[in-house]
């Protein structure tokens, strides 16, 4: 973990700003090109944004896509756009920001879109809002007079930087596929989320079978048919349990990393016909926003650098290199399908390369 004080003073910074995201709370961002004032659109109230003066609108790159809004100059670059004027209330912003309302305002604009005013801070508050689960609009104006929030691009970088992370607490879990298992807690000093890893059976000098598992509370907890994620984990421990040991990483990560609020409007888009991919996009976020160097970093802490990999992702594989992780063996975890998840997991397969 890193210890230097300017990393821990610009974490603070960052947490304090996204705390203020989801209050509703304007806050700056301070970037390489330029500062920006922001209010999140989700969780603005009308007094707020009366005080906070501007109708201007900053969408991510991937809302701007569905609002066929690139074939202005100004959005012509991937990333951020920001829409001059875009929307005079709360309410109206959400009819540009949430695509579960698309239906109920099918015609939008015409919008002009105008300079960001500062990309690299644009580009950040877009993943702030993403790490607050919340959805990536914000009411935007031109860094102005003091502000009582402010961060950096950098401070949001150390927020989330998986350096950060330590182990903070380790105990022995008897679980219903082995009894010899051991759960081991990790925590950053700012962040809210812990991550934990539960080891099956006992280390010896081979690779473990790993499986890198986001968290899913409507598969994992509630038994969703929706997705595979709860049967993928329990089958995941058992095969674990046959081995000679295994390593599951449970990474608090929902929906791909967009939040358990966005995962649940994204479940609304596909009752309206849009696959997983698309349901992603139209909601502004990425296919794949979840971050695998924080497993990278959970495995470095356990001093285990070669790992044979349960997935049927051959990304997971890449992203772990990446990170500097030996995978010496992709071992599929093949299930069966059901009615309601056949759909996901054929797009899994055609659309995001997993190999079924």
């Amino acid at each position: 973990m890193s210890d230097a004080p300017g990393s821990d003073r610009g974490a603070r910074r960052a947490a304090r700003a996204i705390d203020a995201l989801r209050r509703g709370w304007p806050f700056r961002i301070e970037g390489a090109d330029g500062a920006l004032d922001l209010l999140a659109v989700e969780s603005a109230r009308d007094a707020t944004l009366a005080e906070f003066g501007s109708a201007d609108l900053l969408i991510s790159g991937e809302r701007a896509v569905t609002l066929k809004l690139t074939n202005q100059r100004a959005a012509a670059t991937p990333g951020p756009v920001r829409l001059a004027d875009g929307a005079a209330s709360i309410a109206a912003a959400l009819a540009i920001a949430d695509p579960a309302l698309d239906l109920a305002n099918p015609l939008k604009g015409p919008f002009r879109t105008t300079a960001s005013g500062g990309e690299a801070a644009a580009a950040t508050a877009m993943t702030m809002a993403r790490h607050a689960g919340l959805l990536p609009a914000f009411f935007v104006r031109a860094a102005g007079g003091e502000a009582e929030t402010v961060c950096s691009s950098a401070d949001v970088a150390a927020l989330l930087d998986p350096a950060r992370l330590e182990i903070a607490a380790r105990a022995r879990l008897p679980v219903a596929a082995s009894e010899a298992a051991e759960i081991v807690a990790f925590r950053s000093p700012e962040e809210a989320s812990d991550h934990v890893a539960l080891i099956i059976g006992r280390r010896d000098g081979n690779p473990p079978v790993v499986r890198l598992h986001s968290e899913c509370l409507t598969g994992d907890v509630l038994g969703s048919l929706k997705c595979d994620c709860g049967p993928q984990l329990h089958a995941a421990l058992h095969a674990m349990a046959d081995a000679p040991w295994g390593v599951l990483l449970y990474l608090r990560q929902e929906g791909r990393g967009i939040g358990l609020v966005n995962k649940l409007r994204a479940y609304a888009l596909q009752d309206q016909g849009y696959d997983t991919v698309d349901a992603n996009l139209r909601l502004g976020f990425p296919v794949e926003a979840r971050d695998f160097a924080i497993a990278g970093q959970m495995l470095a802490l356990l001093n285990i650098p070669r790992i044979r990999l349960m997935t049927n992702n051959p990304e997971k594989v890449a992203r772990l290199e990446k990170e500097g992780v030996d995978v010496v063996e992709r071992m599929p975890l093949a299930l069966p399908t059901n009615k309601y998840n056949a759909q996901y997991l054929a797009t899994k397969r055609d659309r995001t390369g997993h190999q079924l």
